[in-house]
């Protein structure tokens, strides 16, 4: 064969690869209104920056008649290529080759680069759009499964891992996204579960959809699964490159930092008026955020999974950050277990790539009655605590109102090696709300009393006599636990010295193979 014979044969494998499952199949996902594999990879990265491995791979079963059935690629495209330059590497899944179903082929092209990313220090995209494991392999597609997994496990906290669900991704092929840093799901057209709705109708007698089962809004709502809803494909490429614009590309490397063109010392005078003067009052937190981060943005996550609490990205002089913070507008910003479990995976990921947090503190408590206790609120609870007593990087605290109980502790106070901590003027810090305390303490009095009148007077009283010792920050700064007062609408130029502060911080934990963190 001449050569010219041979590179005209690369051509044409080449070409049959890009085509997948075929023109038809191809066409199919097109009305689906979902894009190709190749499709999706050319709209994520950089421009001609995407170099693709194992294009030639095929499957090598042959029981059930799959000989007859080969494609070049075998389901699965990866590769690596940037994204604002920076070198990420991607597989996606082709549901126009069996339905995108994982074999032991696919499996090893996936740890292929898995591999080399923990090699090289870069990050993982999975675009996830599959049936689920390849029936005619049988066990060793199970094995492939769990090769990806054991992978997974490793490069967490090494390296991000970001996954997109595009369509279906049911049974053993949701543990690989579960065990990745953010998933990304697409309304209406992608869904997530163990068991689907065929099987738990036979098992339970259940009847429920598959939307209400495993939908996109059912996972970024109720379960907490998903960390991000978007509408359509094109929407969730750009987040993924958002998102990873606040990243290292792993764990050695300090977080990007951007030229930023918005003053440090920008004053926000409506942080002045924004606690409201009845402290049962609610107010929007993301105001505070926004006012106070470069360029009024804050990138968002969960935010339609336990809305009492808020977490998200924004930068300081250009540095990336992690926020932390209670939200008022939402069950008053209690804690409960969903918020508690929410926030505290955040705080180990922004410790994990030398992300520094802060944290936004406005708690009434944790959210009492027997069903978040006997769902395991202290264990929950406990979470958030751990994950920000275990965190060593620069750790900047601001209590804007309410910081009572419990809670207190576990909204990284000082004594959880809170870096600084600040208050506003507005700020209470004490082991309950003037009522509650009263109850407690005047109990005994507040009986004796028979007129009602004279009761509901002496409670006021009572009540204005807490307030004044301790519904204020004052105590707390007396004894060093508050680092400074501040006026609020100094708020961003304290944080961004504090950051600069601490920007050569050095904290360990002791040695040890690893916590035992309450889950």
């Amino acid at each position: 064969m001449k050569n010219q014979d041979r590179i005209n044969e690369l051509i044409e494998k080449r070409g049959m690869a890009r085509l997948g499952g075929g023109e038809k199949r191809i066409d199919s996902q097109h009305k689906k209104g979902k894009f190709t594999a190749r499709e999706r990879i050319e709209i994520l990265l950089d421009e001609d920056s995407f170099e693709e491995y194992d294009m030639f791979v095929m499957h090598r079963t042959k029981s059930f008649g799959m000989d007859k059935q080969q494609f070049l690629s075998d389901g699965v495209v990866t590769g690596h290529g940037t994204i604002d330059g920076r070198i990420v590497y991607v597989f996606a899944q082709d549901f126009t080759v069996f339905g995108g179903s994982l074999s032991e082929t696919f499996a090893n092209k996936i740890c292929k680069i898995m591999d080399q990313a923990m090699k090289v220090g870069a990050p993982v995209i999975g675009l996830n759009d599959s049936g689920g494991a390849r029936i005619q392999e049988g066990v060793r597609s199970l094995a492939g499964y769990a090769e990806i997994f054991q992978r997974n496990i490793m490069a967490s906290g090494v390296i991000p891992q970001i996954s997109a669900i595009y369509g279906p991704c049911a049974g053993g092929a949701v543990y690989s996204p579960a065990l990745t840093d953010f998933i990304i799901m697409r309304d209406k057209a992608s869904y997530m579960f163990l068991t689907g709705p065929k099987v738990v109708k036979t098992v339970t007698g259940e009847e429920i959809s598959t939307e209400d089962l495993g939908g996109a809004n059912v996972h970024s709502t109720k379960s907490g699964v998903s960390h991000f809803l978007v509408d359509n494909e094109e929407e969730g490429m750009l987040l993924i490159r958002k998102l990873l614009s606040y990243l290292p590309s792993n764990n050695l490397e300090e977080p990007p930092v951007i030229e930023n063109n918005d003053p440090i010392d920008r004053l926000e005078n409506s942080l002045n008026e924004i606690i409201p003067e009845n402290p049962n009052k609610p107010y929007d937190v993301t105001d505070v955020i926004h006012s106070i981060a470069d360029e009024n943005e804050f990138f968002e996550i969960q935010r339609n999974y336990a809305k009492n609490i808020v977490i998200g990205f924004a930068r300081f002089n250009g540095a990336s950050v992690g926020i932390v913070a209670n939200q008022p507008n939402y069950l008053a910003g209690v804690l409960d277990i969903n918020a508690s479990i929410k926030a505290a995976r955040f705080v180990r990921f922004c410790d994990a790539f030398n992300i520094s947090i802060v944290t936004l503190v406005d708690v009434p408590g944790f959210l009492p009655g027997s069903s978040q206790e006997l769902g395991g609120i202290i264990i929950h609870g406990a979470k958030l605590l751990f994950a920000y007593g275990e965190a060593t990087v620069p750790k900047v605290t601001i209590t804007l109102r309410k910081s009572y109980g419990g809670a207190h502790d576990v909204m990284s106070c000082k004594q959880l090696r809170g870096d600084i901590n600040y208050a506003w003027p507005t700020a209470e810090i004490a082991v309950m709300g003037a009522k509650g305390a009263v109850e407690v303490l005047e109990g005994r009095n507040i009986s004796a009393i028979e007129d009602e009148t004279e009761r509901s007077k002496y409670i006021k009283e009572k009540e204005s006599e807490y307030e004044e010792k301790f519904a204020n920050p004052y105590q707390a700064a007396k004894y060093g636990f508050i680092d400074d007062i501040i006026e609020p609408r100094n708020s961003r130029f304290r944080i961004i010295r504090a950051l600069q502060t601490l920007s050569s911080k050095k904290d360990y934990n002791p040695p040890k193979k690893h916590s035992n963190i309450p889950l």
